[in-house]
């Protein structure tokens, strides 16, 4: 969704550089990726395309914090059932 964002903290030698990958537009969403020691970060379309790619060592990425925006219209579903957890289980 746009403005979903994902910021990675990479180690550069003597100091730490943050990269920022943001969905700038409606319809687009970022999706992260670990290949071969590789981190990817990517930009993509509600098809599937991909817009822009962010690729770091995965030895020196240090932090990889997902940031998504909050929804106000209920779209999004809650991992809360609306029971509270027991115990045991009723039956």
């Amino acid at each position: 969704m746009k403005g979903d964002r994902v910021e990675i903290v990479v180690d550069a030698g003597d100091t730490t550089r943050t990269y920022e990958v943001v969905a700038g537009r409606a319809g687009r969403r970022v999706e992260t990726a670990v290949h071969r020691g590789v981190v990817e970060v990517s930009e993509v379309t509600r098809t599937g395309v991909v817009v822009r790619t962010a690729r770091f060592m995965a030895n020196r990425v240090l932090a990889l914090v997902e940031q998504p925006v909050p929804r106000e219209d209920g779209s999004e579903i809650s991992g809360r059932t609306g029971h509270p957890l027991r115990e045991d289980p009723e039956t």
